[in-house]
């Protein structure tokens, strides 16, 4: 019969799987474990089963295969990992997509109740409506300020009431009163509290930027540098266009203003002396701006004209045979 391993053997056999998946895997999901049954962590296994594997482990002994494992080969990338393992956590190693492993991560979360002690993720309301409780209990309901009445033999509550709030801790009373009413009113699971992607540690929420807010997020920076190019003086390619064209109008005030001349000036100064010409430019363009579809649509009509084959004779056909 095979002896058991020792915790020595364990610590090792951790330690050389923890270092193979840092070698084999370049992302990686720190995520929170509180609450969460391993029942509900075998669900997430078999469900992320393919491309990702979960492990779980003592935060100071996966501290110190990461610290030896970065010392062993060189990769101080790994070391970011370390102020990420506080409290409860654990790692999901994957090669897949990362948004859509922390889209499957949250499938999996299980109702639980409200128990004594425990700090409230989310506000609990209770509904109004029938409680199915019998009058005796009136005044459970009464500790907790619940207004009730009763109806039909049975205690109802009047209007919703927010028993606990986010960031609370569970009474007593509250507990009894919501498994009393069957309310299960928290959800457990795993949360992704950071994304390691090949030594860079960035939040979760960089996992729902989409094109477009990339493409304005960069537009807005864009609009930054050009600003603060423009105000400083300095030129950057974002600017240049811009100081080209404030340039250029500086030249022109100052030949408007003065006898110094050049072709691109000669052209404004004659408007500026004849506006009229100006009027008779612009009319000009408008002409060949509506003339120009007119012409573009009458150009397959004529083609279509070409392409109509004259209408055959007689003779043509054939029938000049019978002459």
């Amino acid at each position: 019969m095979a002896s058991k391993p020792s915790k020595a053997d364990k610590k090792i056999a951790y330690d050389a799987k923890l270092c193979q998946l840092l070698d084999d895997f370049s992302q990686i999901l720190i995520v929170a474990a509180d609450n969460v049954g391993s029942n509900q962590l075998q669900s997430i296994r078999r469900g992320l089963r393919g491309d990702s594997i979960v492990l779980m482990g003592k935060n100071t002994m996966m501290k110190r295969s990461i610290r030896m494992h970065a010392e062993k080969t060189g990769n101080q990338a790994f070391l970011n990992l370390i102020p990420l393992l506080q409290g409860n956590v654990g790692l999901i190693f994957t090669k897949g997509d990362l948004k859509e492993v922390s889209e499957e991560v949250a499938k999996y979360k299980v109702g639980a109740p409200a128990r004594v002690g425990l700090v409230a993720p989310i506000d609990v309301v209770v509904p109004p409506g029938n409680t199915g409780l019998d009058p005796s209990q009136t005044s459970f309901f009464q500790v907790l300020n619940i207004p009730t009445k009763i109806n039909k033999g049975t205690v109802e509550i009047i209007t919703p009431v927010e028993l606990i709030r986010k960031g609370d801790k569970v009474g007593s009373s509250e507990a009894a009163l919501l498994s009393k009413l069957g309310i299960r009113p928290f959800s457990y699971g795993l949360i992704v509290l950071s994304v390691y992607d090949n030594g860079s540690v960035f939040s979760p929420e960089v996992l729902d930027l989409t094109e477009d807010d990339l493409i304005e997020k960069f537009a807005t920076g864009v609009s930054m540098v050009t600003s603060l190019s423009l105000a400083i003086s300095y030129p950057t390619l974002a600017a240049a266009p811009h100081m080209f064209i404030n340039a250029y109008k500086n030249v022109l005030a100052i030949a408007v203003a003065t006898e110094y001349s050049f072709p691109q000036a000669d052209e404004v100064k004659e408007y500026l002396k004849d506006p009229s010409k100006f009027a008779v430019a612009v009319a000009a363009v408008a002409t060949d701006a509506g003339s120009a579809p007119a012409a573009a649509a009458a150009a397959p009509k004529e083609e279509e004209k070409k392409e109509e084959p004259a209408e055959e004779s007689d003779d043509d056909m054939g029938f000049s045979l019978f002459d």
